[in-house]
């Protein structure tokens, strides 16, 4: 299991930042998947795509990532993926809000460095796989 390679969609509506992470997490043995947005990441999870996690931007435009959340959950698509928030918005309710509509982890984007996001999917992944 080690040797294989995890899939993640990546969801936020700033390139540098989209290409920036694939780059990392291609690098840290990952399957990349990326989208602009939210209604290009369920377009994917729609066409049949099913990563292991989705790691989502909160702002950005057209749809945010909490609405592209209760769709997730509305639609019942990747139902197995973990949920991952990647979000400058710090504040405590918007934390509540991811776990209320049931994310694994919040990350913010200010306070960790492209490897410390990556170890801490990591880390949200494997307590995930051992409490299965």
């Amino acid at each position: 299991m080690e040797g294989d390679k995890k899939k993640i969609l990546i969801v936020d509506d700033d390139n540098f930042l989209l290409d920036m992470y694939a780059l990392k997490f291609s690098q840290s043995n990952f399957e990349v998947y990326t989208a602009p947005g939210g209604k290009e990441a369920i377009d994917k999870l729609t066409g049949g795509l099913a990563p292991d996690v989705i790691l989502m931007d909160i702002i950005m435009p057209e749809m945010d990532g909490f609405e592209m959340l209760e769709k997730i959950n509305k639609d019942n698509l990747s139902k197995n993926s973990i949920k991952i928030i990647l979000s400058n918005k710090s504040e405590q309710k918007d934390v509540d809000r991811g776990n209320e509509l049931g994310v694994s982890g919040y990350i913010v984007k200010a306070n960790s460095t492209p490897r410390e996001v990556i170890e801490q999917v990591n880390s949200i992944l494997s307590q995930k796989v051992t409490s299965v």
